[in-house]
């Protein structure tokens, strides 16, 4: 995690800065209220499998696949504590944008012949998922944000600094990686010796 920080640009452009610039080319995503992007999150292993099963599919689908993969990655796999449920959270953002591309595809199956009938259910499980928690209702600064595959949203990569939670995982990263190190080339001078 803590080398994907290093080679990740330190300096990011300003990402979704929510003015009234006209949108990145690509395929323009809807946005995710706070609420429905929990939701998504607990189905998008459900959506990625449907996805992978496909045989048959079109540039639409790839684009928004490989996006949706790519966001992921920049949003560190999910792996920081906090990146959906903390609003203040460096990776908030780049979440709601992974998680609206997993949506996105999974409406984009149900007009696919192939995956049609499996990803309707699909919908229909989550739809029935966002009403028992009231998803709809749960927003946040980033819930009116609608995405696209011609943008890349990045971390709030200074933001890691002044998030508690951010870094202590960032340091924890850190601190296993001197270890790992340490115990591979420590070991190795000290049996030189």
């Amino acid at each position: 995690m803590a080398a994907a920080l290093f080679v990740m640009p330190a300096a990011s452009a300003q990402a979704h800065s929510g003015s009234s610039a006209p949108p990145p080319p690509g395929i323009q995503i809807p946005s995710l209220t706070h609420g429905q992007m929990a939701v998504i999150a607990r189905y998008r292993g459900d959506i990625l499998d449907l996805a992978q099963s496909q045989t048959v599919t079109d540039p639409t689908f790839r684009r928004l696949y490989n996006h949706g993969n790519l966001q992921f990655t920049y949003c560190l796999w999910g792996l920081m504590p906090g990146s959906l449920g903390d609003e203040e959270s460096p990776l908030n953002e780049c979440s709601h944008a992974y998680l609206a591309a997993a949506k996105a595809l999974l409406t984009h199956m149900a007009t696919m012949p192939s995956a049609a009938h499996d990803a309707k259910a699909l919908i229909s499980d989550i739809d029935a998922d966002m009403v028992r928690s009231g998803a709809s209702w749960i927003l946040c600064q980033f819930s009116g944000e609608s995405f696209s595959t011609g943008e890349v949203i990045e971390p709030r990569w200074r933001g890691m600094f002044f998030h508690l939670p951010s870094l202590a995982a960032l340091l924890a990263a850190i601190a296993a990686l001197i270890a790992a190190a340490w115990s591979i080339f420590g070991a190795r001078r000290v049996r030189a010796a």
